[in-house]
């Protein structure tokens, strides 16, 4: 079976946690042990030179004063003959055994079950004569210190490792709370096949809810993608019934009735118009597809609004329109060239269609408080109130405004209205029925 992360990392931080615990433990023995016999030694050392100085040396027997103390401190302090006889002083009981002298030598010796800490020191008196000064004292008893130090060991290791696993594991279970959500969404999506679910995570700094935003923008980006790719392929397969059907009647037409070449002409040209058509609306669909998905990117630049309007409507073949053009020059914006240049040729096409035969298409630029407007205004039949909210959706059509011969796909004023969008702007109709309308583009100033 395998382990997850979380339970993982529990396991490890709580033997972490043991084992340092066990390394203090035994630290703290050996640190114990080594204090108490550094002590025993300087109290040994300090007694013995202490008591050293109340003895006076005489040409026949050492004179030990009153502040000489033989015993002090728990140390013992002797003094010998030269020869190793014992002056003065009181051999400890557990004493037995006949050591050595050594002069300014710290050791520790074994006797009768018992360690002892040893000081001899030589006073001399001349050349020749002197006594031996040596110190006692008893090795310290670390024993209970041990058995303490491992009781509570006994005690507290168990509670430390179990206080140890439980934090760790309420700590890595809240803290990995956000990859729970992240993978139920995900499997959520995955199972639903729904891309519209959110993990909507609280804002933060730390790792997983920046990771949780990364997912939320990659979900929206996939479900825009797989939206997009939904509509095109239903808007294609929708809008191009129609032409494909007219194709195919006029060639199963041509083939049984059509006798003479103007006859033949006629059905290639019925053809030829509804293939046109079928070619438009491919173009349209894909560059609307393209932008909302994001792949057609939008090369932003400094323009001159006025400028470039006038630019466009100067080098565009329009035909049969009586175009009249006002301009504002010095009004800066970020926009892209192109895509202005199609949301315009777009505005102005639907003015021509749906206008007046000869009637006057107004290109307006001009200055608000903030913004920059472009108007293109029309003579037309105008849209009745209740499609103006209406007019901006896909393959909509006002009937009240428009033919069947000269209308498109009705997919002109979308592709504006995504241009507009784009560029961080928006679109406004202004119509009233018999006298025309007005449709703006609005984009802040730069």
């Amino acid at each position: 079976m395998k382990k997850s992360i979380k339970l993982k990392i529990t396991l490890w931080l709580t033997a972490l946690v043991a084992l340092l615990t066990v390394v203090l433990v035994v630290m703290a023995l050996v640190v114990t042990n080594y204090v108490g016999t550094r002590t025993a030694m300087e109290q040994l050392e300090a007694t013995v030179r202490s008591n050293i100085k109340h003895i006076e040396a005489t040409d026949t027997t050492p004179q030990i004063d009153e502040g000489f103390l033989y015993y002090q401190n728990g140390v013992s302090t002797l003094v010998y003959s030269k020869s190793g006889s014992l002056m003065a002083g009181q051999i400890p009981v557990n004493f037995k055994t006949s050591e050595a002298f050594e002069n300014g030598v710290i050791r520790t010796v074994e006797s009768g079950g018992n360690s002892f800490i040893l000081l001899d020191m030589w006073l001399p008196y001349d050349w020749e004569k002197g006594v031996w000064v040596r110190g006692i004292t008893d090795v310290p008893d670390t024993d209970y210190l041990v058995r303490y130090l491992l009781m509570v060991s006994a005690i507290t290791l168990p509670v430390f490792t179990l206080l140890a696993a439980l934090g760790s594991w309420f700590i890595i279970k809240r803290s990995f709370k956000p990859l729970d959500r992240i993978n139920a969404t995900a499997t959520a999506i995955n199972e639903a096949k729904d891309l519209s679910g959110r993990i909507n995570l609280p804002k933060g700094n730390d790792e997983f809810s920046l990771l949780a935003e990364n997912f939320d923008k990659m979900f929206s980006r996939l479900e825009n993608s797989f939206e997009a790719e939904k509509r095109f392929t239903s808007d294609a397969s929708h809008e191009l019934r129609t032409p494909v059907a007219v194709i195919k009647s006029a060639c199963e037409y041509s083939q049984k009735y059509d006798e003479t070449a103007e006859e033949y002409t006629e059905s290639i040209s019925v053809i030829q118009r509804q293939a046109d058509r079928m070619s438009v609306l491919i173009n349209q669909l894909l560059s609307m597809t393209r932008m909302e998905q994001g792949t057609e990117k939008a090369n932003f630049e400094k323009l001159d609004l006025g400028n470039a309007v006038a630019e466009i409507c100067s080098e565009a073949q329009w035909q049969n329109s009586n175009i009249c053009i006002d301009a504002e020059k010095g009004i800066n914006v970020k926009a892209d060239k192109t895509l202005l240049q199609r949301l315009l040729t777009n505005l102005v096409e639907n003015a021509q269609k749906y206008g007046k035969e000869d009637g006057r298409i107004s290109v307006l630029v001009k200055r608000t408080d903030s913004e920059a407007v472009l108007s293109v205004a029309d003579e037309g039949n105008g849209i009745a109130a209740e499609h103006l909210d209406k007019i901006w959706n896909r393959f909509y059509q006002a009937d009240s405004s428009r033919n069947s011969e000269n209308s498109g796909a009705g997919l002109g004023l979308a592709i504006v209205q995504q241009i507009a969008r784009i560029h961080g702007g928006y679109m406004t109709v202004e119509s009233t029925v018999g006298k025309g309308s007005v449709f703006s583009l609005h984009l802040p100033l730069d």
